[in-house]
């Protein structure tokens, strides 16, 4: 595959400094085949199912898919990456948005499910240790019993290897964070074969780099993630949550605002435009006014969360907030953010057979309701069908523009939405992404992002990955 291949929107192969070697690439299969047997797979449906295929961005499938068992395998399969030169992707639920799975070059797909033990739970420390492939779900099951849990929710039910790859967060980041204040340390192999350890479980030092936050957030360009420990929470005695639909989505952010800075200590707290409501009603059964909305949920005792509900629907009332509706019932609870966690389908069902382009930006929240307001202008302006969710208690919101990829103008319009987009954000001192990651899809806005900066993460590349083994074509242009 040359380094020219497009997307229809943006370049995907990137100008980087490898290409494909055909001979390398025939010599490292045959290895992999000797050393992993049926644990190395190059049937085409399963190199399909380890290419990108959740957005906009085509799959650039790998030549062959590898499945470890342990560090010790991790540790094998780059040697003979390296040995060969040739890219390794590293895998696990491929649920990311940026293209971070493909393999433009070639290579080999790391699929690291099946290292999926939670390898010590350190519940007097609040912490524990995982294999990269353990979903947040599955961990949260296995420590349901301990009275804690892991509360980074980015709504699909992912690893904690990608989470941590991609710098994740999601509805609970208001009050839990990010994934970048919630893992410990990890182990990861780098280029040449050695397995390192990032830091151990002190709840703080001050010893030389920190290493833990460089491998957070490298998207798999660095080396391959093969165990993470993460601080964990005590489950709360109580959580209620509910809605409060608003005239507008400046009132709304309005609220949030007030709330953040001045309120109750809100858990999570969603936005969601008056389109997305639609499409939340039509796709998950709902009933609620197609207006504005906030999703709020509080965590603590039974009297805390009461008492932050009625504060929180006090300051809902000054902006035009409807009667804020909130309900400690578990099943209603779950009823609701499941609709929430589903919003990407919904969006999706509003023009079937719509490609759908979720992008995701993030500001101050002082800015957000400004950056909010202009978004739909644009929208609106531009005749789009592009509906809006966020997590605006920090700031940051996706929007899922559906267009068509057959058609030329429809790509165009596309591409220019994307463009003013991530302008705006960064004009208000924002990102280019809160937490969809860099990937292949948002290269070109991390230039313009970080400027002089970004050749300094590019010697951090070339120091650590020389030959460019580790995910090559992400993150970079060239």
């Amino acid at each position: 595959m040359s380094d020219t291949t497009r997307d229809g929107l943006f370049p995907v192969a990137g100008g980087g400094r490898r290409g494909r070697d055909e001979q390398a690439l025939a010599s490292a299969a045959e290895a992999l085949r000797q050393r992993f047997g049926d644990r190395f797979q190059t049937g085409l449906s399963i190199r399909e199912q380890h290419a990108h295929s959740t957005t906009y961005i085509p799959a650039q499938l790998p030549d062959g898919v590898v499945f470890p068992e342990s560090a010790a395998e991790v540790q094998e399969i780059v040697r003979i990456a390296a040995h060969h030169r040739v890219p390794l992707v590293p895998f696990a639920t491929g649920s990311s948005l940026e293209g971070h799975v493909n393999a433009p070059f070639g290579g080999f797909s790391v699929d690291m499910m099946r290292m999926n033990r939670v390898l010590a739970v350190h519940a007097e420390d609040l912490d524990c240790v995982v294999e990269p492939g353990v979903t947040r779900e599955a961990l949260n099951v296995e420590l349901r019993d301990t009275g804690l849990f892991f509360p980074i929710d980015p709504g699909a039910n992912a690893s904690i290897g990608g989470m941590a790859s991609t710098r994740a967060s999601g509805t609970n980041a208001v009050r839990y964070g990010t994934m970048k204040d919630n893992v410990v340390a990890v182990t990861a192999v780098v280029a040449d074969g050695r397995e390192i350890r990032t830091a151990h479980r002190a709840k703080k030092s001050s010893a030389g780099y920190d290493l833990t936050r460089l491998f957070v957030g490298a998207e798999g360009t660095l080396g391959i993630i093969t165990s993470v420990t993460l601080r964990l929470q005590g489950i709360p005695e109580a959580i209620a949550g509910g809605v409060c639909a608003f005239q507008t989505v400046e009132d709304a952010c309005n609220t949030v605002i007030l709330t953040i800075q001045s309120g109750p200590p809100v858990a999570r707290i969603e936005l969601l435009d008056a389109l997305q409501m639609k499409a939340c009603n039509a796709y998950s059964g709902l009933a609620y006014a197609e207006l504005p909305t906030l999703f709020v949920e509080f965590h603590g005792s039974g009297e805390t969360v009461a008492m932050q509900s009625r504060a929180f629907a006090e300051i809902a009332s000054e902006f035009g907030g409807t009667d804020f509706a909130w309900t400690a019932n578990p099943e209603e609870r779950a009823r609701l953010w499941k609709a929430r966690h589903n919003a990407y389908w919904a969006q999706k069902s509003l023009v079937p057979g719509a490609a759908i382009l979720s992008t995701d930006v993030c500001v101050p929240i002082s800015r957000l309701a400004e950056c909010l307001v202009e978004t739909q202008a644009d929208i609106a302006e531009h005749g789009l069908t592009a509906p809006i969710v966020g997590h605006a208690g920090d700031g940051n919101f996706h929007v899922g523009l559906l267009f068509d990829d057959k058609d030329p103008d429809g790509i165009e319009r596309a591409k220019s939405f994307v463009a003013r987009l991530n302008a705006r954000a960064l004009s208000m001192d924002g990102t280019c992404t809160g937490e969809h990651g860099i990937g292949q899809g948002k290269r070109a806005f991390l230039e313009a992002e970080l400027g002089p900066a970004l050749d300094v993460m590019r010697a951090v590349k070339q120091a650590l990955d020389p030959h460019d083994i580790f995910n090559p074509g992400k993150i970079f242009l060239s």
